[in-house]
C-alpha cells in the first residue's frame, strides 16, 4: 500500500524547530506535543505549507521561509503611540503585553513594545513579520481529516485545538 502523503484535507502532525535568519531558536515542539494542522486551508504560513505538500511520515527536512510567504513584511503603519489613560486599566500596561485594539478593519491584537511616560507604543504586526524563518521539520503522522474537523476548520485531539 502506498504511503499516505500530505495533501489537501489531510491532518499532518510534525515536530519542528523554528530559527531566525541569525540561527537563534524562536520556537520548538521539543518537550511539547507535535503540531497538527489541516493541510490546504491556510492554517500555517504558505511557505511552510508548500514545503510540506507531498511529503510522507518519517521525513525530516529543513526549509527557509522568506517574509512574503511567511508572516509578511513589517508595516510601520501598524505601529502607533497612544496615551496610557486610553486603557481601562492603565496601571497594568507593561512592555510585552498583548492588548485588543480597534482598527479600520475591526478589532485586532497589538503588542506593547515601549512605554515612555504616558506614551504607550503599540505594534499590531505579527512578532515574526519581516523575518526570514528557518524550520527544521520531522513529520510524525498523516491521516484524513474528519468531517467535523473540516467543518470546524481545525484539528481535534492530540496536537490540535481541543485537548
Amino acid at each position: 500500500m502506498p504511503r499516505m502523503k500530505i495533501e489537501k484535507n489531510k491532518v499532518a502532525t510534525f515536530d519542528y524547530e523554528l530559527r531566525d535568519d541569525g540561527g537563534t531558536l524562536i520556537d520548538s515542539s521539543t518537550g511539547d506535543e507535535p503540531l497538527a494542522y489541516i493541510h490546504g486551508i491556510g492554517q500555517i504560513v504558505p511557505g511552510l505549507e508548500v514545503a510540506l505538500e507531498g511529503r510522507s511520515a518519517g521525513e525530516t527536512f529543513s526549509v527557509t521561509v522568506p517574509p512574503d510567504v511567511g508572516y509578511g513584511d513589517r508595516d510601520e503603519g501598524l505601529v502607533r503611540i497612544v496615551s496610557r489613560v486610553d486603557f481601562s486599566r492603565p496601571d497594568d500596561i507593561a512592555v510585552g503585553l498583548h492588548v485588543q485594539v480597534e482598527g479600520p478593519d475591526g478589532e485586532s491584537v497589538a503588542r506593547v513594545t515601549a512605554i515612555d511616560g504616558d506614551d504607550v507604543t503599540l505594534d499590531a504586526n505579527h512578532p515574526l513579520a519581516g523575518m526570514t524563518l528557518s524550520f527544521s521539520i520531522t513529520i510524525r503522522d498523516i491521516r484524513d481529516a474528519t468531517r467535523e474537523e473540516l467543518r470546524h476548520g481545525h484539528v481535534h485531539g492530540e496536537g490540535g485545538h481541543h485537548h
